[in-house]
């Protein structure tokens, strides 16, 4: 068994990392909650067991078999390479080491072997990312892929916790306000999308769809695949969707496209839209599978496919890709616990 460390267990991803350990591993582990020293003194509730947050510092990886790090670019800079030092393998969710060329990117289901030369960091990719590659990475098995296409549509949690409480403020303040007379306020989600996320490159691209484009590119091993993202905030509370249109070196047929695509770990085809059946982002919440829908032939490209995929941000985007990376690790013998016994550390 492992002892997993979880660094920022106050935040929305690490919470949600916290929730799928009580649900996939046994019950009876020691667990300590570490946070910034912000959130020292925190009690959060665990699998019924209160645990009170204590700081996380260089010293507290002592005896951890795997750090996962969801927090700041910074605490991931300033505290991996002591985990790393102290044994640890680090599963960072942040940004800091994604494209950095000895540090594997990867969605198991994907390209699970580029956990074999990890040199103790691993970095998940963006939320946005992982539901992307996840539906072309059976598909381009059928032909390879020219260009793709992605817009977004992510969900507040996709921000932090601050941006979900002000989604909830906004939406009662201004539920009654005239539409017809009142410009937006600055940063105003409630009955609002917000065509930005992360700070725009000279471009004209903001860098989170940079970080689409770089990072599938990495994860599907193909850096000179054409990939365009627009990427748009909604007032949605949990769940990542996307318009893509995904364009062949020959045309491939919808059956085909479904075929693959059901055939594919993780992911799940619900695609019947007579029957109103197709991924809505708050069916999706809280479930593992990429879900992928309203499959069909592009009409402006012979060669083209368009669909709608639907993911939750915080599961199958960030912790539940985590914890199948410390599976791949130790399905390929490349990850050995160090303790008798299995313990979590927030």
């Amino acid at each position: 068994d492992l002892t997993i460390a979880v660094v920022g267990a106050t935040g929305a991803v690490g919470a949600e990392f916290l929730r799928i350990v009580e649900q996939r591993y046994a019950p009876d582990r020691r667990k300590a909650a570490m946070a910034s020293q912000r959130s020292a003194g925190k009690r959060i509730v665990v699998g019924g067991e209160e645990l009170v947050v204590e700081e996380a510092t260089a010293d507290s990886f002592e005896g951890v078999d795997v750090a996962f790090i969801s927090a700041s670019s910074a605490v991931s800079r300033e505290l991996a390479p002591h985990a790393v030092a102290a044994g640890a393998v680090v599963i960072d969710d942040g940004s800091a080491f994604r494209m950095e060329a000895n540090v594997p990117l990867v969605v198991p289901e994907v390209n699970g072997e580029d956990v074999e030369w990890h040199e103790g960091i691993i970095s998940i990719p963006n939320c946005s990312t992982t539901p992307l590659v996840m539906a072309a990475h059976p598909l381009r098995e059928l032909s390879p892929i020219r260009r793709v296409i992605a817009d977004t549509y992510q969900s507040v949690s996709g921000a932090g916790a601050s941006l979900v409480a002000g989604l909830r403020e906004q939406s009662e303040r201004l539920i009654d306000a005239d539409h017809s007379s009142t410009a937006s306020e600055p940063g105003q989600i409630a009955y609002n999308l917000i065509p930005q996320i992360d700070r725009f490159m000279d471009t004209g691209y903001t860098y989170e769809e940079q970080k689409m484009r770089q990072e599938s590119r990495k994860i599907l091993h193909e850096p000179e695949l054409l990939i365009s993202a627009t990427c748009v905030r909604v007032p949605v509370y949990v769940s990542h969707s996307a318009a893509v249109h995904i364009e062949f070196d020959r045309p491939v047929s919808v059956g085909e496209a479904r075929e693959a695509l059901a055939g594919m770990p993780g992911l799940t085809v619900l695609d019947d839209p007579a029957n109103a059946a197709y991924p809505m982002p708050w069916d999706v919440s809280g479930q593992d599978d990429v879900f992928v829908g309203r499959i069909r032939q592009d009409l402006s490209n012979p060669n083209g496919l368009a669909m709608w995929i639907v993911s939750d941000n915080l599961r199958k985007g960030a912790a539940l890709n985590s914890l199948q990376i410390a599976e791949e690790l130790l399905s390929r013998n490349r990850l050995k616990p160090r303790a008798a016994n299995a313990s979590v550390q927030a």
